[in-house]
């Protein structure tokens, strides 16, 4: 966890570096564009101001240039003077006088001295006039200046605002006249100065501050990131430092884990040490075969009860478990053990009933991998059939001690029946044609096992030597219907067990426990059947299950076993025990058992074990059961009434069946309305075929039916796999077939077929001719046209006919007379459109291609698809 958070805190890093990085870049672009504005800006600026500066100089040697002060100052006078005339404050009295007229000034500049001189002189010759004109001495700018002299002057004065008064200030004293100007005049003249400057750096300030923004944008930026940096740096020291508590904690769990196994393995060696001949726990028998041979039968017939007519179909669903008491045993064998004297040491047995039926092929696994010993159920009417020959295979690969029981030897011509007795006694009564019909199917039963590798005799015909060889394999001749042979495969059993296998069946302290099922009991809840080999379970202890989520410790709540001699599967009041000893299957109660995994061991968490390898050691198997309960994203709702069926029946739809059923989601028990929700969503998908619930062994509430009704969602029930699996495909075969005929008038199987020219029967429409099909399949329906002529189209193909009989197709090779006819141009003609040069095609399209994928895939063998990849090219159909 902390190494994935250290892995994510580096990657953030390199994601804010590359951040920073591509950011630093675009401030760098714009600063480089801001510069390059800058530089035209400041490029266009010189050259106004070298224009100005040319115009100055041209003015002045011109002698008309004036400044912005003066050019003010001119304007304020000819507005004053306009103002006053206006108001009849001046009479036009110069004018009427003569030619006499003050001197016109264009200009403020300061006189020269030649000038100046005349200037004097006629001010001394005219003193009166001038006395007279000192009032209205604006007057004389009355005479307007050129218009075109104005319209330079607004020119020059907007030139002046946009490029300031630089060169003003430059030729200020050389050019400034009126050294008597009013000192008002001068502020004015500075004040505007000064806006004109403030104007013309206005640009410049703006970029300045622009530039100082950014830089104290990458100064905050960088801060920030050093501050993230600094924090980064600490996480990362105080995460390197969890990883190291953890790696520690980690080390330390793992230590305290391994002193934990080590201490039991050495506690466990101690017990397998102190194990005792004397001390004999109860031999495990699983029972196998093909179904229908008799295995439950034969159950029945020691017990004494029915479990057979309580199974649907008479097919054993589920892992049963029958203990069997040694009084019982000495009972059931006691006529054979007349003349046999035998002691039974074993305390008896406990017999699973493995189900023969093909599709629980995991539960005989489980079951085979329980077990001491074995009966191998043969129908000697038949031979060897297919899960005999399987669980054959299963029981030498396992290494697993087994007695062959040649069942329905009543049904052997003329059989006698003898109730209840040993076998040999049986076929004493029996008359000679019986005995030799039953020898007959014996040797072909030994010939068929020997066909497998396996040698077998009739077990009272064995030699010494032949026990002894642990290769030979005891056959008994039983009928699970009348008794006979009975009690001689219960006796071989013990003898095997205790002469055989007598080391494996000492009882050991060290628990060996294993999940069988897994189901809901009213009043009880959650339960769990287990098989405890060997050791204790006691009520109160703390056991370890596995789960798909991980080990789940709870404490044991109760114990219980169903009476002796009665199957844990048949409802009976159950007997409570404070402790149970090994071999014994027993139904545990308690907390949070719902996910517990069927085939997984059991243990106990005792006084000076550690916790955590207990968990270890419980999950380890779990991955042998992982991938049958994986499921798929599309596919059918499985539910089954417990843990080892849902295993079954999954293996079974993917396994078994052909194609495969796909599975999307599982539950254990009955349906719900929830259930039917949850599969509904396969209507949304696109996928209604999966909108279907396969419920098996279980039961429907109402209101899911009639939920069920509402969403388009099916609900098939079975109580026995077979039909459930026949329902479903009935019903894709239906859909399938529907959607075929809906798919029809669209799909175009591809094919290529020449004409006949000696087989034509008539020339136009509709076109009757005979053809041979050169490639493909030709079907009825199937537009057909001339790629050779431009994709010419010559009709559809609406019969076929082949030696006078109608047909739906014709495949390769085959010569048909076929009927073409052409809707859109019944003038079609052979013969003038086209003859027998030309190779007719299948107009395939995309959409017809398209169609045969999603329905007719099945319908097309792999040289046909290479024509559609054929004809792709020839239409241009990408």
């Amino acid at each position: 966890m902390v190494q994935e958070r250290l892995r994510l805190q580096r990657e953030e890093e390199e994601r804010i570096r590359a951040a920073e990085e591509a950011e630093r870049k675009r401030i760098e672009e714009i600063e480089r564009q801001e510069a390059e504005e800058a530089r035209k800006k400041e490029e266009e600026r010189e050259r106004k101001r070298q224009k100005q500066k040319e115009k100055i100089e041209r003015q002045k040697k011109e002698g008309t240039y004036m400044t912005k002060a003066q050019r003010a100052k001119a304007r304020l006078a000819e507005q004053r003077l306009q103002a006053m005339k206006d108001a009849g404050m001046i009479q036009v009295q110069g004018e009427a006088d003569g030619p006499k007229k003050p001197k016109i000034i264009y200009d403020n500049r300061k006189k020269g001295k030649d000038q100046q001189q005349t200037q004097n002189e006629e001010e001394e010759q005219e003193p009166e006039v001038k006395e007279e004109e000192k009032k209205p001495e604006p007057e004389p700018v009355k005479e307007e200046p050129p218009k075109e002299e104005e319209k330079q002057e607004k020119e020059e004065e907007e030139e002046e605002d946009d490029d300031g008064d630089d060169w003003e200030k430059m030729d200020s004293s050389a050019d400034e006249w009126d050294a008597d100007s009013d000192v008002d005049d001068k502020f004015a003249d500075l004040e505007a100065r000064l806006q004109e400057v403030a104007v013309e750096n206005e640009d410049i300030d703006l970029i300045e501050l622009e530039k100082k923004k950014e830089q104290e944008r990458l100064k905050e930026l960088g801060r920030k990131r050093a501050e993230q940096e600094r924090i980064d740096e600490l996480n990362r020291k105080k995460m390197e430092a969890e990883q190291e508590a953890a790696n520690r904690q980690a080390m330390l769990a793992n230590q305290k884990r391994e002193e934990g196994r080590r201490k039991r393995e050495e506690q466990e060696k101690i017990n397998l040490a102190s194990r005792s001949p004397d001390d004999l726990r109860c031999p495990i028998v699983v029972i196998m075969g093909h179904v229908d041979t008799g295995k439950t039968k034969l159950l029945d017939k020691i017990r004494k009860t029915n479990v057979q007519e309580g199974e649907a179909g008479g097919i054993t669903q589920q892992i049963g478990a029958t203990f069997f008491e040694k009084k019982t045993l000495e009972a059931q064998t006691a006529k054979l053990n007349e003349t046999e004297k035998f002691d039974f040491k074993v305390p008896g047995m406990l017999v699973i009933d493995t189900p023969g039926h093909e599709s629980f092929t995991n539960l005989r696994s489980r079951g085979s991998s329980l077990c001491d010993v074995a009966i191998l159920v043969v129908d000697l009417m038949h031979g060897l059939e297919q899960q005999t020959i399987e669980s054959l295979t299963m029981l030498r690969k396992r290494g697993v001690p087994f007695v062959i029981a040649l069942n329905k030897v009543d049904r052997c011509y003329a059989w006698k029946t003898c109730k209840d007795t040993p076998i040999r006694d049986a076929l004493k009564e029996q008359p000679e044609g019986t005995i030799s019909e039953f020898r007959s199917r014996a040797t072909e039963a030994k010939v068929q096992l020997q066909e497998q590798g396996v040698n077998s005799n009739i077990y009272w015909e064995m030699g010494e030597d032949d026990w002894m060889n642990s290769d030979f394999v005891p056959l008994v001749p039983t009928s699970a219907v009348t008794g006979e042979g009975v009690q001689d495969v219960l006796m071989l059993l013990c003898q095997m067990a205790q002469r055989k296998i007598w080391e494996q069946l000492m009882w050991c302290a060290n628990l060996q426990c294993t999940v069988l099922e897994v189901k809901a009991i009213d009043g009880l809840g959650m339960t769990v059947d287990v098989l405890v080999v060997n050791g204790h379970l006691r009520e109160g202890d703390r056991a370890v299950f596995c789960t798909l989520d991980g080990p789940i410790v709870t404490e044991i709540r109760g114990l219980l076993t169903p009476p002796p001699s009665r199957e844990m599967r048949i409802k009976s009041e159950y007997i409570h025990h404070k402790q149970v000893k090994g071999a014994l299957g027993v139904k545990v109660i308690g907390n949070n058992l719902e996910k517990v995994m069927a085939g997984t061991p059991v243990m106990i968490v005792g006084p000076g074990d550690e916790e955590e390898d207990i968990k270890a050691e419980v999950m380890s198997d779990l991955t042998n059961l992982e991938d049958k309960l994986s499921t798929d994203k599309t596919g059918v709702l499985v539910q089954a009434s417990t843990l080892g069926a849902l295993e079954a029946l999954l293996q079974f739809l993917r396994e078994d069946t052909q194609p495969p059923i796909p599975v999307s989601a599982i539950g254990i028990g009955t349906v719900h309305k929830k259930d039917v929700t949850k599969i509904s969503i396969m209507n949304e998908k696109g996928h209604p075929e999966y909108a279907t619930i396969l419920a098996f062994d279980v039961g429907i509430e109402r209101e899911a039916r009639e939920h069920a009704q509402e969403m388009g969602v099916r609900i098939m029930t079975a109580d026995i796999i077979y039909h459930l699996f026949d329902q479903f495909t009935r019903f894709m075969d239906e859909l399938t077939a529907k959607r075929r005929e809906e798919a029809a008038a669209v799909a175009v199987f591809p094919s290529i077929i020449k004409i006949l020219p000696q087989h034509v029967f008539n020339q136009k429409d509709p076109i009757i001719v005979g053809v041979e099909v050169v490639e493909g399949i030709l079907k009825v329906g199937t537009p057909l046209c001339v790629p050779a002529l431009g994709g010419l189209h010559v009709g559809k193909v609406t019969s076929i006919e082949s030696n006078g009989r109608e047909q739906n197709t014709a495949k390769k090779g085959v010569s048909v007379a076929i009927k073409i006819h052409n809707e859109a141009n019944p003038n079609i003609t052979y013969g003038r459109q086209f003859d027998a040069s030309h190779l007719l095609y299948s107009t395939l399209s995309r959409a017809s291609i398209d169609a045969l994928k999603a329905n007719f895939k099945d319908a097309l063998e792999n040289e046909d698809w290479r024509l559609v990849v054929k004809l792709k090219k020839v239409f241009g159909i990408l």
